[in-house]
């Protein structure tokens, strides 16, 4: 045995020197030896790539992936004799006060290696490198623990009541206690212990909360997938330089070593953990053959392909025509959604009557994503702060459905039923994208009052049942023409919504296909009532999605006149002495945001002044439901003034929409002037 571990210490030093860890080492060292100061432990960072280590001593390799902590010892023991040989650190003594982490690039892609969050039975007895995937659940605060302490006989005659014999180091999974106690006795004298409270070394430590991305799928509120799996979270610790490297809700796939950690009565599993990997999801670089052929089938116009889009979206929830402006609406925020900082959302508020519908139809769309979340009204919208449940009695920020959504859609329901302080905390995230959670030191036992700021960049979806406004709200009599009645919803958030959309079937037309295709749907909830949901199914739609959304559009100085002439002339024509302008300071953000979307939509990656004109007759319509009509007069439907049902409807769309995009440059020259288009 002795042997093979001389071997495999020729080996890693052979290995150090080839890597260039040997220099890295070297560097450590010299900063430690420029500091002239003594520490009990001197800790060191190898990164190890299993596939070339193993290339050199196959027993080696096998020895690091599956028995980690003896492995560090071999490092421990050839990093000693390099400081002593090569004069490295002056202050050293001993090899017990060298601390070696190993931190693997990667682990061989084999089932043996995978550490699933939900499967069963969960493996954390043996204290080997695994690789894990989760989602940030809950994230504590940084706090300190004991990386390794020095303590020295109490017997004055023993030789090891000074000097750096006695060394305690943080191994994976040890609770503090572990490192630091009371009733260590000398192997010499067997005199007690104690330490020398001089030379403790303190780092950094921070517990994290994972759960398996399969949450994503439950926390959809429907899904296809009829499977049946338990979650529940999963603790990880952070330590040192990977304290703060993780953030509330995002994805990572990390490496360490599984443990136990007994708390009083109750055993908690957990993983030391050695690297963290962001996850990003791999998006389809392709879009199905049937888009592709409706795509080339209307390239003749800017205009068809979205349209087309809109009106067979959701053939399995809405007939074919039906909810074109707001499917319209739900695909243009869909495509807008990715995790970019400062990037362009679109959130959606509808005003509805026929909530079930419209719940189906949202519920759905999110569905489309991989972040969609419907939020469950019994749990928070934003982070909230809690105990951490392990004992150490700091704070826990909880993650929550606007988190979790992150790069998607977080769909909270019916706002109206939302009380007061929770549509207050709504707007200024709609407005700023970002949530703050407040720490009470003195709660948490900290010295000091903190303040976490969490990004949001999520789209977030409502809508408001006017059947449910109360009785004493009687209806005004100064209403302007198509104005509706949101009384319901504080002005403030209205505004901070991108889109407002009534969602009702024309008055000339009796919602007959919609109550046939409920019918047909709960007689047969499998069947395809239409063909076209055959030739679109929702797994192309899933897939156009992903693709469009990460189209990177420009704005071409056409577009970017007309939306800049329309702002201005809408802002002038929009006021009054007493309120001043009726658009919000979002508009102009929400103007081209549209507009963008509409170019995603439409497969294209340069804005046209087509996809503006979209863009404004729906915030026009916007406008119309929350202000009513002013000088640019738009029709009730703007966007779908006729059914498209053939060739000759699509015409008719088109020459509509030109001479709106007239009447829009008319409006501009008489409301913005000096403003050249």
């Amino acid at each position: 045995m002795h042997c093979e571990i001389q071997k495999m210490r020729e080996t890693a030093l052979v290995y150090l020197d080839r890597s260039g860890g040997l220099q890295k080492f070297m560097r450590d060292c010299k900063k430690y030896n420029d500091s002239k100061q003594s520490y009990a432990v001197y800790r060191f960072i190898i990164s190890i790539n299993p596939a070339d280590i193993a290339e050199l001593d196959a027993t080696l390799g096998n020895y690091i992936l599956h028995n980690p902590i003896p492995a560090a010892q071999i490092f421990q023991s050839v990093c000693f004799v390099a400081v002593k040989t090569l004069s490295l650190i002056e202050q050293l003594q001993t090899e017990a006060q060298i601390s070696i982490l190993l931190k693997p690039t990667h682990l061989p892609p084999l089932p043996s290696y995978v550490l699933s969050l939900s499967a069963f039975p969960f493996n954390y007895t043996s204290q080997r490198f695994y690789v894990s995937e989760g989602i940030v659940m809950a994230m504590g605060t940084v706090t300190k623990y004991t990386q390794g302490a020095r303590f020295l006989c109490t017997e004055e005659t023993c030789p090891f009541a000074e000097g750096f014999r006695y060394i305690r180091v943080h191994l994976p999974g040890a609770t503090e206690s572990a490192t630091v106690r009371s009733d260590f006795v000398c192997s010499f004298c067997s005199s007690p212990l104690q330490e020398d409270m001089k030379f403790r070394v303190l780092g950094d430590k921070q517990i994290i909360e994972l759960i398996d991305a399969k949450v994503l799928s439950a926390l959809k509120g429907y899904s296809s997938d009829k499977s049946h799996f338990r979650i529940q979270t999963f603790t990880v610790f952070l330590r040192d330089e990977l304290a703060n490297k993780m953030q509330l809700g995002n994805h990572y796939k990390i490496i360490g070593i599984p443990a136990c950690v007994q708390n009083g009565l109750q055993a908690t599993a957990c993983m030391e953990v050695n690297s963290i990997q962001l996850c990003k999801p791999s998006d389809p670089s392709f879009v199905g053959v049937n888009f592709k052929y409706l795509f080339s089938l209307t390239s003749s116009s800017y205009w068809r392909f979205a349209a087309i889009l809109a009106n067979i979206f959701a053939s399995q929830v809405v007939p074919p025509g039906t909810y074109n402006t707001l499917k319209l609406a739900i695909l243009l925020s869909l495509v807008q959604t990715c995790e970019k900082e400062n990037a362009d959302y679109l959130d959606l508020l509808i005003v509805t009557s026929d909530t079930l519908v419209i719940d189906r139809l949202l519920n759905y769309s999110i569905c489309l994503l991989p972040r969609g979340i419907r939020h469950p009204p019994s749990s928070d919208i934003f982070p909230s702060v809690s105990k951490d449940k392990h004992g150490t009695g700091s704070a826990s920020i909880q993650a929550c459905s606007a988190v979790l959504a992150k790069g998607g859609i977080c769909y909270i329901g019916d706002l109206s039923s939302y009380k007061k302080d929770k549509l207050e905390l709504l707007q200024p995230v709609l407005e700023s994208r970002t949530t703050t959670v407040f720490i009470p030191g003195k709660k948490y036992g900290e010295e000091a009052d903190q303040q976490v700021t969490i990004s949001v960049q999520t789209n977030f979806w409502s809508f408001i049942d006017v059947d449910s406004a109360p009785k004493k709200n009687i209806q005004k009599d100064n209403f302007l023409i198509g104005q509706m009645d949101t009384s319901l919803i504080p002005p403030n958030l209205l505004d901070s919504f991108g889109l407002l959309i009534h969602s009702e079937f024309p008055s000339c037309r009796p919602p007959f296909p919609l109550v046939h295709h409920i019918l047909k749907r709960a007689v047969n909830p499998e069947a395809m009532l239409y063909k076209v949901s055959q030739q679109f199914t929702t797994q192309d739609y899933e897939e156009f999605i992903l693709f469009a959304k990460n189209l990177h559009v420009e704005l071409s100085s056409e577009a970017e006149n007309l939306i800049q002439g329309y702002y201005l002339a809408s802002r002038r024509v929009r006021r009054d002495s007493v309120h001043g302008s009726a658009l919000s300071a979002s508009a102009l953000k929400n103007l081209i945001s549209l507009a963008k979307a509409h170019t995603k939509l439409s497969l294209r990656k340069r804005v046209l002044e087509e996809d503006v004109v979209i863009a404004i007759l729906l915030f026009e319509s916007s406008l119309t439901l929350k202000h009513g009509k002013f000088a640019f007069c738009i029709a009730p439907n703007p966007v779908f003034p006729f059914d498209l049902s053939d060739e000759n409807s699509l015409q008719q769309r088109d020459s509509y929409l030109m001479q709106c995009h007239h009447q829009l440059l008319k409006f501009i020259g008489a409301y913005g002037p000096g403003i050249h288009i």
